[in-house]
């Protein structure tokens, strides 16, 4: 799927490219921010090949994140287990605490919808990016 079809169709509009964030990105992606009361909600789009860092979303209770997937197709990967593809209509619930990272296949734009869960003492801790040799062997 290409960046436009996405744009042309996305139910939320797509935003702005993602500057704030674009560090923690390899590749080009775009974000809208849904909501910021009550509870946060992003929608992210992700240019073919994009992926973001690996990354925590760390939490001392509940915490965590909620990825739903909209549009494209894309890769998440907890630290430790092999990655998931995910098409649209997957869900994808991450636990505070855990290492992991998502985003774009090679060959398609990817969308999601990414829910920050409630908790106490949050925070996102960002860290090294997805080993090219690693994300390049996903099909």
């Amino acid at each position: 799927m290409n960046l436009e079809t996405i744009k042309e169709n996305s139910i939320f509009p797509v935003g702005g490219e993602n500057v704030n964030y674009a560090q923690y990105f390899d590749g080009k992606s775009y974000l809208n921010m849904i909501s910021m009361e009550q509870v946060v909600i992003g929608n992210v789009t992700f240019e073919p090949g994009c992926r973001n860092h690996w990354h925590i979303h760390h939490a001392d209770k509940g915490g965590g994140q909620m990825l739903l997937v909209t549009a494209g197709r894309g890769w998440y990967q907890e630290w430790g287990k092999p990655a998931q593809e995910l098409k649209p209509g997957d869900v994808v619930h991450i636990p505070a605490n855990v290492k992991h990272w998502h985003g774009a296949a090679k060959d398609s734009a990817f969308q999601h919808i990414a829910i920050e869960v409630p908790g106490e003492n949050t925070s996102s801790e960002w860290c090294e990016p997805v080993a090219e040799d690693e994300y390049n062997r996903l099909k």
